[in-house]
């Protein structure tokens, strides 16, 4: 009799160590899959066949937080919930922090399943397990519960890490994005001051974020003409960039070989449409002005208007079309034409100088910039790009909301 139960003894620490054994080696196999960065629906299958064929776990539902909800990412055996069904019934669990029976649960799901099996870190829930058609009892259960949690704890583990792993790459990539759109656009800003017997002009380019959308351009064409354009593209990062140099090129491109400012405005519109298929749109106030016929002819598609200040007076310069790349065909296009008399000084701006956060807003918006313009329209382009900052600073109080660009010629 003593022979019997020493042999039984001895039967069940042997069955104890293979079974040991053979824990560690599934844990093993998914350590080296998870140091492979094996893809997650692998580990995934691999964590099935070990519950199915090892621990013969007959249900089985594997659910992980995301945002505020859980997902099922595995699941097998019995009739299969809906996510939503699933979902719920961690309002039930909530506060189990340790594998626990369902068998006798109130929950009408629940209750179809012998155990729950959650997974925390740091008092955090990550992912939790349901265990049904499970029939290990006695002394293996909490040695089998335990096993369970501990390889869904290493593959929760490893999914967390290719999330960050993930996340990090992808803030790297942006921020690269960025620094690449913020080279872009250093190479598209032409000028800060610019100084010659005809003409001066000051600019101020004060992005909203390290990368904007506003573009301003001044270059001579001939002996007699030079153009200027301040645009806004929709949009930020290095697509918005890139179309911006896009448009510079096809700027510059274009007024070398048309006269017409109509037919340079309608070619861009065909430009940015082809590029952008209407997801991306520019707003932009485009002038050229003849030194010798003192003629000024501008096209204002859809941007702040251009103001004109000469002789104690402003005026906007609104004529021209809507914004271009929203249209295949610009729906109309008008060009203005005016004649400037020496000592006029042309102030542009983007939308960026009218939005701020403000509760004095009322004290600044066009007609207020209006007035600016014609008490400080004698200064010098520099001159007055300061002095209208320090008004809204002064006045408003406010941080902007938008990219500010303020483009100011003085035309003698």
């Amino acid at each position: 009799m003593q022979n019997n139960q020493d042999s039984s003894g001895e039967d069940e620490l042997i069955r104890l160590l293979l079974k040991r054994q053979s824990e560690l080696n599934s844990l093993l196999e998914v350590t080296r899959a998870i140091n492979k960065n094996t893809p997650t629906p692998t580990l995934i299958q691999m964590l099935e066949v070990i519950l199915k064929n090892y621990l013969q776990v007959g249900k089985f539902r594997f659910l992980i937080e995301k945002n505020g909800a859980y997902s099922c990412i595995s699941k097998y055996g019995g009739d299969i919930e809906s996510p939503l069904t699933l979902n719920n019934t961690w309002v039930h669990l909530n506060k189990i922090k340790s594998p626990a029976r369902l068998m006798d649960h109130t929950d009408k799901v629940l209750c179809q399943y012998n155990y729950f099996i959650p997974i925390y870190h740091k008092n955090k829930a990550l992912a939790f397990a349901l265990i049904g058609d499970f029939n290990t009892s006695g002394d293996m259960l909490n040695n089998d519960l335990n096993f369970i949690q501990t390889l869904i704890n290493v593959i929760v583990v490893a999914l967390e890490n290719k999330k960050l792993f993930r996340e990090r790459l992808q803030a790297e990539r942006f921020q690269r994005e960025m620094e690449l759109a913020v080279e872009v656009q250093n190479m598209l800003i032409p000028l800060r001051e610019h100084k010659e017997e005809g003409v001066e002009v000051g600019a101020k380019y004060l992005p909203h974020q390290d990368i904007g959308g506003d573009y301003f351009d001044f270059f001579r064409l001939n002996e007699n003409e030079f153009l200027w354009c301040i645009a806004d593209v929709s949009g930020k990062g290095i697509s918005a960039a890139l179309l911006m140099a896009n448009f510079q090129a096809s700027l510059h491109g274009l007024a070398a070989i048309e006269d017409e400012l109509t037919t340079v405005v309608e070619r861009l519109n065909k430009i940015v449409i082809r590029n952008t298929k209407g997801e991306r749109f520019i707003t932009l106030f485009l002038a050229k002005y003849n030194e010798k016929t003192r003629k000024l002819n501008y096209i204002n598609a859809g941007h702040t208007p251009t103001i004109l200040y000469s002789e104690g007076e402003a005026v906007p310069l609104k004529l021209g079309t809507t914004m271009i790349g929203a249209f295949e065909e610009l729906p109309f296009l008008n060009e203005g034409e005016i004649d400037i008399e020496p000592g006029s000084l042309l102030f542009n701006y983007t939308d960026g100088l009218m939005d701020h956060e403000s509760q004095n807003l009322k004290n600044w918006d066009e007609d207020k910039l209006l007035e600016f313009v014609i008490a400080h329209g004698e200064l010098s382009p520099d001159g007055f790009n300061e002095s209208l900052m320090n008004h809204i600073n002064t006045v408003i109080k406010g941080k902007p909301i938008d990219d500010i660009t303020l483009l100011t010629l003085r035309i003698s």
